[in-house]
């Protein structure tokens, strides 16, 4: 096997394992950062959420609380208002959702489906959560969630949910006397959810990880090129020459011109020493004949 050939073999190998190394831990660490750019996302979007909540609670609510004695504003309840701005937000958004979740909703649309139910079961058997996160797959691809438990601590919701006879007439009259009653105080009745797309993140380190890898290939490539170009100017050349001339002088040609070699490297220092044994041959000829 030629030593070109077999340089090649080795460089190949070491290149695939470092690519395949390069590239588990490039995938990993980018597909950690994505996920990681999502859950920033996620947690924002939640913030908002309260933001809104807090917002209607503190200044909407008191501003509106005299009309409520003749007809029920659903814009006083932070819940309608945060919900209200999502859905804004998803006129040019709509891969992303927000939803609190009720088990027993006043407003129907709130009513938590089968999986938003589960994590409102999650929260109500564990009393030390609060929040969840996880993956889903949906129609659209894989969606990242977070869910923070919604607990009855002021006793001032219970005035509106806490049974028929209690609520005021005006919320009875819009949504009716069959749903939304019943809550207790400290009780966890729903979830506030966002659903955030991984495939965007996802998507983006996947063409980060695609470019990388190609420039890294390119680089090995590049590097493999220039080495075998040295290695053929430096070793493999200077020994396929130094090599016809050894066998040539093995064969009885000891008229030949000397094989000229300056360099002090290990080839010329191989070269000197069968010219040293090319002229000892030769003095060994003459002294035979003579």
């Amino acid at each position: 096997m030629k030593l070109l050939l077999k340089f090649n073999l080795v460089f190949i190998l070491i290149f695939a394992l470092g690519f395949a190394a390069t590239g588990f831990v490039s995938w990993r660490l980018l597909e950690r950062n994505a996920r990681e750019e999502i859950a920033g996302s996620a947690k924002l979007l939640m913030d908002t959420a309260l933001a809104t909540r807090n917002y209607t609670s503190a200044q909407i609510g008191p501003l509106l609380e005299t009309q409520m004695k003749y007809s029920f504003l659903p814009q006083s309840i932070p819940a309608y208002s945060a919900t209200e701005v999502f859905n804004d937000l998803r006129k040019k958004h709509d891969e992303y959702g927000y939803k609190e979740a009720v088990l027993n909703p006043t407003n129907p649309r709130d009513r938590a489906v089968e999986w938003e139910a589960d994590i409102v079961t999650q929260f109500r058997g564990n009393a030390e959560a609060t929040e969840l996160i996880g993956d889903r797959d949906t129609p659209t691809g894989r969606s990242f969630y977070v869910a923070r438990p919604i607990r009855i601590t002021n006793p001032a919701c219970l005035r509106c949910h806490s049974s028929v006879e209690v609520a005021p007439k005006t919320l009875v009259d819009r949504y009716g006397p069959a749903n939304g009653f019943g809550w207790n105080l400290n009780e966890v009745v729903g979830a506030q959810i966002i659903s955030v797309p991984t495939k965007v993140a996802l998507d983006r380190a996947e063409r980060v990880y695609t470019v990388f890898m190609g420039s890294i290939a390119g680089v090995f490539l590049a590097i493999g090129v220039v080495l075998n170009l040295m290695l053929w100017a430096m070793v493999i050349r200077p020994v396929d020459h130094l090599s016809r001339f050894a066998d040539r002088v093995s064969l009885g040609e000891l008229d030949i011109p000397d094989f000229e070699r300056t360099a002090n490297d290990e080839i010329g220092v191989l070269a000197r020493s069968i010219a040293r044994m090319r002229t000892s041959m030769v003095q060994a000829m003459k002294m035979l004949d003579g």
